[in-house]
């Protein structure tokens, strides 16, 4: 207000954001929710006068969470971008809610791996520069108008990458064996790859777990499989951009059938002949630590893991982690105390007893997400039970832990030398 006060001009149990002003300044089109306490839930699109009243739901004909609201010039619709089957998109949405597409292949901003990301800007005429990426090429900028062809203006790595051999990424979708979920996933072979020689299978796991990988160009991964690798990055249930059902699988469930959907994708890749049973790698961060810890816990298939920034326990992570107050009855039903059996059911930790793998643990000093003492819980464990391991700090870094080039060199070379220290070390069966 003028005088500098504040009214509030939602109120619910949930979260509205996103608020986006109409171009004749009278209408408020906004995202929010009804919270139903969740791992995952969609928000959804409303539209209210300037002052708060009239609010009413713009009911959508697409099952996906949408953001970055932006109405088209005329005020009869509006621009927004969403996730869909790992691919970020702009998409345009009328005021009866209907969808349509716009552009596709948004991204190429994450540092390290293929997250889904990117972002969008919109002129008074509804032209549209976006950024556009290919899992050969990080972000460029590319403009587009709606029913236009979209038209790549930027050159910003044509002085390098047309010197470089990167790997070629494949999408994959195969069935998991819980219960026939389609389950998508992309297979990146090394650079002058030959299917009639047999190459070892490095496995990526996502973090989040509320999140995704998608084709998008990715330095982590294309090192990887430089490095000699056909690498495997699926996005196990749980993972978004395949709507609200999909993505809260994993309800007071997780880790549990989410690992088999990966492994079942491993048996996928290993039935092609170029991968063989006794080469298989593993690794991921966060939530894909946690997916990598939970792995070698399960089983003994994988001649080496690198587990980085894990949870290796949920009574230590949800009392100490900056996020802290976020898991009672969204991830686990009650607090730690309340339900001890629940929350080390699903601790990693609780399967250390199994691990024979040789599993390198990583973390950065200024990690505050998963604390430096989760992955000395598993580091830690292992040198009791002289299991093969090695710990690496990366000093200063936080849970983003390659935010800088100098740190994504870092982790990257401390996994590919400990897979290839493990690659000549005598498997455990």
């Amino acid at each position: 207000l003028i005088d500098g006060k504040v009214k509030a001009l939602t109120t619910r149990n949930g979260p509205d954001e996103g608020a986006a002003l109409s171009p004749d300044g009278k209408t408020i089109a906004y995202l929010g929710f009804d919270d139903k306490v969740q791992t995952y839930q969609l928000n959804h699109l409303y539209t209210m006068n300037l002052d708060g009243s009239n609010k009413k739901e713009i009911k959508l004909d697409l099952d996906r969470n949408i953001s970055a609201l932006e109405w088209d010039a005329s005020g009869t619709g509006l621009y927004c971008m969403y996730n869909d089957k790992g691919d970020t998109k702009i998409g345009y949405v009328t005021l009866a809610g209907k969808t349509s597409l716009v552009a596709s292949n948004l991204g190429g901003t994450s540092i390290g791996r293929p997250y889904g990301g990117g972002s969008y800007s919109k002129s008074d005429g509804d032209k549209i520069v976006y950024t556009y990426t290919t899992p050969y090429h990080p972000a460029e900028i590319a403009i587009v108008s709606k029913g236009s062809e979209a038209k790549k203006i930027g050159k910003l790595n044509d002085d390098l990458l047309p010197y470089r051999k990167l790997g070629k990424v494949e999408e994959i979708w195969y069935k998991s064996t819980v219960d026939q979920l389609d389950i998508q996933g992309w297979i990146v072979t090394p650079p002058n790859f030959d299917p009639a020689k047999k190459y070892p299978l490095l496995v990526e796991n996502h973090g989040g777990p509320t999140s995704h990988y998608g084709p998008r160009f990715s330095p982590e991964i294309q090192l990887f499989a430089a490095a000699g690798y056909v690498v495997f990055y699926p996005n196990p249930r749980g993972s978004t951009s395949y709507g609200e059902k999909f993505g809260n699988l994993l309800y007071h469930d997780y880790p549990n059938n989410d690992y088999q959907d990966v492994m079942d994708g491993v048996d996928v890749i290993l039935k092609k002949g170029y991968c063989t049973e006794d080469s298989l790698f593993v690794t991921g961060g966060s939530a894909g630590g946690i997916m990598t810890a939970w792995i070698v816990g399960k089983n003994n298939r994988f001649r080496a893991a690198a587990v980085v920034k894990p949870v290796m326990n949920w009574f230590s992570k949800t009392l100490t982690a900056d996020n802290y107050y976020q898991y009672a009855n969204y991830r686990y039903p009650g607090q730690p105390w309340e339900n001890m059996e629940i929350y080390m059911k699903y601790s990693p930790v609780s399967l250390v007893g199994n691990i024979q793998t040789p599993t390198m643990v990583m973390v950065g000093t200024a990690d505050l997400r998963t604390p430096l003492s989760e992955a000395k819980q598993l580091y830690h464990a292992l040198k009791i039970r002289k299991i093969e391991t090695a710990l690496v700090e990366i000093p200063g870094a936080s849970h983003s832990i390659a935010s800088r080039p100098s740190q994504l060199i870092t982790k990257v070379d401390h996994i590919l030398a400990w897979f290839e220290e493990m690659m000549h070390f005598p498997k455990k069966i």
